[in-house]
């Protein structure tokens, strides 16, 4: 592998099918270029696409050998319970997002694993604020409610410095999966992700934007990460 890194502490690629935290309206035909590549899990957000459409990508993912990601941004009890509930009923493998509120464990029942949101976070593109003290905190309280893992907007800490020390603070004091979601948009931020150790990562405007190949197709942006994760493409 060109990054030395072994192939079991790779992280997880979710390629999200999203730019500025929407899902991206011809996201079907951005499936269709890239189903045959070995990306590790698709996914899309709650909004930008309607729910006729979701339901068809969704199950392209899964007719493809994928597993899904729903990934809600909302903030209010109220707000989340509906899309919780979308995602059981779409079929979704994966919830992430949304502020963690006990009442989603009356909708999600254990059908569907769940990585909220630790730390506090607003705006959307969402901002995570908070010290690393607090977040932790946070990630330990939801951890022993049963959340299965964590969806931790890292780049989009409002210390930006303190990035590798937040991921390691959180990553070292939970056992379940951690993903580092939102603004890996460099093969710096994508090494230094790999280096950190997450489960996961998810990269969604990064590509439409073509931050990685920038005279390349979508496709190519696609295929340099892969290839930077040491996937065979």
């Amino acid at each position: 592998m060109e990054n030395g890194w072994e192939n079991k502490l790779v992280p997880k690629l979710i390629l999200m099918f999203t730019l500025n935290d929407m899902t991206v309206p011809d996201a079907i035909e951005y499936f269709e270029q890239i189903k045959d590549l070995p990306v590790d899990f698709f996914g899309f957000k709650e909004l930008g696409l309607e729910p006729e459409k979701m339901k068809i990508l969704n199950d392209k993912i899964h007719k493809a050998g994928f597993q899904s990601f729903l990934e809600v941004v909302e903030y209010e009890e109220e707000a989340i319970l509906g899309p919780a509930k979308m995602a059981i009923d779409m079929g979704f493998d994966y919830l992430m997002g949304t502020v963690y509120f006990p009442s989603i464990w009356k909708i999600i029942d254990k059908k569907i694993k769940y990585f909220p949101f630790c730390g506090k976070i607003y705006d959307r593109p969402s901002i995570l604020d908070g010290t690393i003290e607090e977040i932790v905190a946070d990630a330990k309280r939801i951890e022993a409610e049963g959340a299965d893992g964590f969806d931790l907007l890292a780049y989009r800490y409002i210390i930006p410095e303190k990035v590798n020390e937040l991921v390691l603070a959180v990553k070292n004091a939970v056992k379940v999966p951690v993903v580092s979601a939102g603004s890996i948009n460099s093969f710096e931020r994508l090494d230094e992700t790999i280096k950190q150790g997450v489960w996961g990562f998810t990269i969604g405007g990064a590509f439409f934007e073509k931050k990685f190949v920038p005279n390349g197709s979508y496709r190519d942006n696609v295929i340099a990460v892969l290839k930077k994760l040491g996937k065979d493409v």
